[in-house]
């Protein structure tokens, strides 16, 4: 039940009170995001609230990061985290009757106008690298807010993500990007998300000495920390079937001591109250692998630029499995063969050439030499598979691909929140063929790959 559910009669003058206080703060708050300018009224009545709370004055101040916030008053920082994460209602709460605001919910809405404010008002205009780093840092203490880590939402593209995403994007193509990279003491401020690593890629062309040093670092950092989190998701991702043909091995860890005791029940003696044991027992533990190539086609036009980060990490790692042969090409109007960079994905990223139109059957007719066992291939083509006037002739390619025998797995996109726009002529026309596009999570394509290469 909210505030305005309760009637005067059921609201004491010192809850009244607390409501108006709550409501002064969102009015203030309301007002500075869509007019930066200060309203006298609501900033005075604001600064007399948060005084009232025992907060810092600068909890008002939308220059002030709340990083600097935390660092001046420590205590803070353990109530802005969870500060907006979901919580199940207390039954006995709901018991008690309609909720009343009190202190504490004054409180919390002064320090969530705070991270909203912070995070949604960007204003226009040029951005700074400092104004950048800033923003990302808020945006952290919001996601930290919402029950997650830093850049967790805005990596996942889940619920907020996409929304934060976007004002990242937004302040990165209103900065001087340039000629921040020039300076290495701007540069240092930066951290790495996937709307700078696009800007980067696309400018990459137009960089040189040290601005050019500073963006491969910069991507770098970035394609190390997708990698850790891709690796731990493979790891983690059900691996094949145990191979019964393949005896045991007889070691300590691989002992079966519940199997062991069982089957030599019958050796146990009364008398000596002693189980003597004939016979030890090991698991199984080999799995069943296949010789495998896994060719990967991606679209790198420019609706593709997260699929084409997050690809060319994951096949990276598949390249590093046992016995799984890995093939990577990129497409635009013109197809890339980048199987020998494909154990280092920062170099693949480096050759890309983001942008441009789609050409399916020019990556097709490179890749369809590459299937030597078709039984033994998996081919993987990530695109959204708007094709226009080569739509057909990409479609039959497809078709006789997936006849020959190789499994054949279309996705919408490669991106952490699975979002996706694909092409309806080729969706119905994929699904009928009995390999219907997949879901873009990427966590749907490591299972999609493991159930097959492993």
């Amino acid at each position: 039940m909210t505030d305005s559910d309760l009637s005067p009669d059921d609201i004491s003058p010192g809850d009244l009170a607390a409501a108006n206080r709550r409501q002064v703060l969102y009015w203030r708050l309301l007002g500075r995001i869509f007019d930066p300018d200060e309203q006298p009224t609501l900033e005075s009545a604001s600064m007399a609230v948060v005084d009232d709370l025992g907060l810092p004055a600068m909890l008002l101040d939308p220059t002030v990061s709340v990083d600097t916030v935390v660092q001046r008053f420590p205590q803070l920082a353990d109530e802005l985290r969870g500060l907006l994460a979901d919580t199940e209602a207390d039954p006995a709460d709901e018991a008690a009757g309609p909720h009343r605001p009190g202190e504490a919910e004054v409180r919390r809405a002064a320090l969530v106008s705070k991270l909203l404010l912070n995070v949604f008002a960007t204003g226009a205009g040029p951005v700074s690298a400092g104004q950048l780093a800033r923003w990302q840092s808020d945006a952290g203490w919001f996601e930290q807010a919402l029950g997650g880590e830093p850049g967790e939402l805005r990596r996942q593209g889940t619920g907020l993500g996409p929304t934060l995403a976007g004002i990242e994007g937004d302040l990165v193509n209103r900065m001087h990007l340039r000629e921040v990279l020039a300076d290495p003491a701007l540069a240092r401020q930066l951290t790495p998300s996937m709307s700078l690593i696009e800007q980067l890629l696309r400018d990459k062309a137009n960089l040189s000495g040290v601005a050019l040093a500073n963006a491969k670092s910069l991507i770098r950092r970035f394609v190390d920390e997708v990698a850790q989190v891709l690796r731990t998701q493979v790891e983690q991702t059900t691996v094949g079937a145990i191979d019964r043909s393949v005896p045991p091995k007889r070691v300590f860890r691989n002992l079966d001591l519940d199997r062991t005791i069982w089957k030599n029940l019958p050796n146990w003696s009364p008398e000596d109250e002693r189980l003597y044991v004939d016979r030890l027992y090991y698991r199984q533990t080999a799995r069943k692998t296949t010789p495998s190539r896994l060719i990967v086609v991606v679209d790198q036009s420019g609706s593709m630029v997260d699929s084409m980060v997050n690809c060319t990490i994951l096949a990276s790692i598949f390249a590093g499995l046992p016995k799984v042969d890995v093939h990577l090409i990129a497409y635009d109007t013109r197809a890339l063969d980048l199987t020998p960079w494909v154990h280092d994905p920062f170099e693949v990223l480096l050759r890309t050439n983001l942008g441009g139109g789609n050409d399916g059957p020019v990556a097709m007719a490179m890749a369809r030499p590459k299937i030597v066992e078709p039984k033994n291939t998996v081919m993987v083509w990530i695109s959204d598979f708007y094709e226009f006037d080569r739509s057909q002739p990409l479609f039959d390619g497809i078709e006789a691909v997936h006849r020959s025998g190789v499994r054949f797995i279309p996705v919408g996109s490669v991106s952490s929140s699975g979002q996706q726009s694909v092409n309806p002529w080729f969706r119905q026309r994929l699904k009928d063929l009995g390999t219907p596009v997949i879901s873009g999570h990427i966590r749907k394509l490591v299972f999609e790959l493991k159930s097959f290469l492993t």
